[in-house]
């Protein structure tokens, strides 16, 4: 079993990880489909999107904690 302090720091770690991975998609990606992207407007969306990521992981965990 995982302890608190190890599952607090992979979350994070999945966290940060998941955000560069949005950055640098919303600069290589969005120019292909016609859209401008400067550098802070790649971090700003990278952060909503990261939001939204947390948010459904957290629901899905919830679900499979309740039905658990």
């Amino acid at each position: 079993m995982q302890s608190k302090k190890r599952s607090f720091v992979e979350a994070v770690t999945n966290v940060l990880v998941g955000y560069l991975v949005a950055v640098i998609s919303n600069l290589i990606v969005l120019p292909l489909f016609g859209y401008q992207v400067s550098l802070f407007d790649g971090f700003a969306i990278g952060v909503v999107f990261t939001v939204i990521s947390l948010i459904r992981s957290y629901m899905i965990r919830r679900v499979f904690n309740y039905y658990d």
